[in-house]
C-alpha cells in the first residue's frame, strides 16, 4: 500500500524513498521491487521512479492511495506500456497499450508539453479525480502535480478515457496505434474497468527520460530531511 504514516513504518529504514511494506510476508521486498517483478515486460527503474514519486506526494502531505499507474513513454505505442498496480495487495490489475498525442510523436513518443492547445502529452505524477461522460465516454479527470510539467490537465481536459483507435490489430498493421489530442487513451474495452479502478485520488505517473524533468522533478528527490520526519512521526504515533 502506499501509505505515508503507518506504525509498521517506525522501524524500517529509508534509502531514497519509503519502502512500504503491508504484511510482514513482503518484508524482504520494497514495493517498487515487488511491482516491477510484477510487470517483467516494464522497466524496474521506471517503476521505482514511480514509486518514489508517489512516496513522495505523501511524504509532503499528499492523501494515501491505493492504486498506482505507470506509463513509460519511452517504449512505442505498438506495445503494453501502461501498468496499472493495486500496491496494497501488490498485483498487477493491467497492463495495456495507450496513446500519446498528436504533437508528441508518431510510433514513439519524444515531445512533451504543459502548454493548452499543445495537443501533446505531458510527463510527471497525477492524482485522479471524478469521472465524468463526455465526448469520448466514460473519462477519468486527473489533476497535475508537477507545476510547469503538468498542473495544466485540468484546463487542457487530460483525461484517460477509451478510444477505438487503440488496438492491437492497428499495432499490427501500422506500427502504432491511433494518437490522441494529449490524453492517454486506452481501448475502449478496458476503459471502464481501467477507470474505475484508478478513480477518486489514485497516483498516474507518465515518464520519458527527459533530462530535465527527470532533474528537477520535486518529486523524484524527496530530501533526507523530509524522509527522516516522516518516520519520526511514524515513531511517535507508535509509541517507539
Amino acid at each position: 500500500m502506499i501509505r505515508s504514516l503507518r506504525p509498521l513504518l517506525a522501524c524500517v529504514s529509508v534509502v531514497g524513498a519509503l519502502a512500504l511494506f503491508p504484511s510482514a510476508a513482503h518484508a524482504a521486498d520494497t514495493l517498487g521491487d515487488a511491482l516491477a517483478r510484477l510487470a517483467p515486460s516494464a522497466d524496474p527503474k521506471v517503476i521505482g521512479l514511480a514509486v518514489r514519486a508517489a512516496e513522495c506526494a505523501q511524504v509532503q502531505g499528499g492523501a494515501p492511495a491505493e492504486r498506482l499507474a505507470v506509463i513509460d513513454y519511452s517504449k512505442p505505442s505498438s506495445e503494453p506500456r501502461l501498468w496499472v498496480f493495486d500496491t496494497v495487495n501488490r498485483k498487477l490489475l493491467f497492463q495495456e497499450l495507450v496513446a500519446h498525442g498528436k504533437n508528441s510523436g508518431d510510433a514513439t513518443a519524444t515531445r512533451f508539453s504543459n502548454a493548452p492547445d499543445s495537443l501533446a502529452s505531458s510527463l510527471g505524477l497525477f492524482r485522479t479525480s471524478d469521472t465524468y461522460t463526455g465526448k469520448n465516454g466514460y473519462s477519468l479527470r486527473m489533476t497535475g502535480l508537477e507545476p510547469g510539467v503538468n498542473d495544466q490537465a485540468m484546463a487542457r481536459a487530460i483525461v484517460i478515457h477509451g478510444a477505438a483507435y487503440v488496438s492491437e490489430a492497428m499495432a499490427r498493421v501500422a506500427g502504432r496505434i491511433g494518437r490522441s489530442w494529449g490524453c492517454p487513451a486506452v481501448r475502449t474495452a478496458v476503459a471502464h474497468k481501467l477507470i474505475d479502478a484508478l478513480k477518486g485520488g489514485q497516483m498516474v505517473f507518465s515518464y520519458y527520460p527527459d533530462k530535465r524533468w527527470l532533474g528537477s522533478s520535486q518529486y523524484l528527490k524527496c530530501t533526507g530531511g523530509q524522509l527522516a520526519k516522516a518516520e519520526a512521526r511514524a515513531g511517535g504515533q507508535s509509541g517507539t
